[in-house]
């Protein structure tokens, strides 16, 4: 095979895998075999259903609930879309490429999914650097009041991230293309993401994604809580020995909200710089597959790693935010009462069509007429 297929978008294709097990015992390919077969879209499924069920909860809570309308909200709400988005379309399409050695989704998809994967990535990273600019503007500059005008101008600044994201991820659909290469008498198909004849493409391609996915906004979101790390502790002594029990409350949702976007920041980091580091890795050794056990539980762990960042929020926030976890107790217990109900709806009803047929049974019984008898 080709050793080109290493750089198969973020995450390369199965075959790979069907490689890296050449040299290995029958009994420890068949345990690679059934990991990558069965464990894992096991826990690509997982992570749709929980993603999907905590992201969309989160969204219709901040939709429906007028009181949860406010500047960091909406920058949340717009991470979980595109958390949303990710789910619905990349994960199902990587976890079904563990079952087919080859790519099976047409030109179509070869275009799209590397676009869609990286506007997620975008919306994520772009979004959190907003969010750390909001807290702090709110914490290290607190005396400039917020306009009425705020939310329209942060559903502005939410829109023209997604714009930016789908137009930086734009060379992937013009890059990306499904070839056709020689392997074992026949012909194999694949997705890749970049010319096969140019070396330096990938090295250029990983680096930039690199520096604007990664390093440059969180480097820049490193300036924004330095800032607002000192400003905190210069604060707190300088702070009156009396102070309103308003500025108190304030001063502490302030704090608090900064604290839940940093456990954003660091989950986004955790979950993709395996990923990343692992992606140039293969570009600056584009020529060659490496083999070993330890490259391949490396490469499960960040593929399973960057998708479970579009999980992971929901839950943060519910554990970090008193009021989320409020209203997301009260949608799942009205989504239980709603079940409850329904059942009780079901059950009287076939309770009365029971009734009445025994009752209607009952006089020709009594006639003679009927010779069945009937038991609820």
């Amino acid at each position: 095979m080709d050793n080109t297929l290493t750089n198969i978008s973020f995450s390369e294709n199965i075959s790979i895998f069907e490689n890296s097990t050449d040299d290995w015992t029958p009994d420890g390919e068949e345990t690679v075999h059934f990991i990558l077969r069965c464990v894992i879209p096991s826990v690509y499924i997982l992570i749709i259903t929980i993603g999907l069920l905590g992201n969309i909860t989160l969204v219709k809570i901040f939709i429906t609930t007028s009181a949860m309308r406010s500047v960091p909200n909406i920058f949340i709400s717009s991470l979980a879309v595109g958390d949303i988005l990710l789910l619905v379309t990349c994960v199902p399409v990587d976890a079904l490429r563990y079952f087919y050695e080859e790519w099976i989704f047409g030109t179509v998809a070869c275009k799209m999914i590397p676009v869609i994967q990286l506007t997620s990535v975008g919306v994520s990273v772009f979004t959190l650097t907003a969010l750390s600019a909001d807290r702090h503007k709110a914490i290290v500059n607190p005396m400039d009041i917020q306009t009425s005008s705020a939310v329209f101008w942060t559903c502005l600044k939410a829109v023209t991230i997604w714009v930016v994201s789908v137009l930086l991820a734009v060379p992937e659909a013009v890059f990306s293309q499904v070839v056709h290469m020689p392997y074992k008498n026949t012909t194999f198909t694949a997705c890749v993401p970049y010319p096969l004849s140019n070396e330096l493409h990938p090295r250029i391609h990983s680096i930039m994604i690199f520096l604007v996915y990664f390093l440059i906004p969180l480097s820049i979101i490193s300036v924004y809580y330095y800032h607002i790390a000192r400003t905190l502790i210069k604060s707190a002594h300088d702070m009156p020995g009396e102070i309103s029990e308003h500025s108190k409350r304030q001063t502490e949702t302030r704090k608090r909200l900064a604290k839940i976007v940093l456990v954003f920041v660091g989950l986004f980091a955790l979950c993709w710089f395996p990923n990343q580091v692992l992606y140039m890795y293969r570009s600056f050794n584009y020529r060659q597959i490496d083999s070993s056990l330890l490259h391949l539980i490396i490469t499960l762990v960040a593929r399973v790693l960057s998708f479970s960042s579009s999980c992971v929020n929901p839950f943060a926030l519910y554990l970090l935010s008193e009021s989320f976890r409020r209203h997301f107790n009260n949608q799942l217990m009205c989504r239980r009462r709603k079940y409850q109900e329904r059942n009780s709806s079901y059950l009287q009803s076939t309770t009365a069509m029971r009734m009445t047929s025994i009752r209607k049974s009952i006089p020709a019984v009594a006639n003679g007429h009927g010779q069945k008898t009937f038991s609820v």
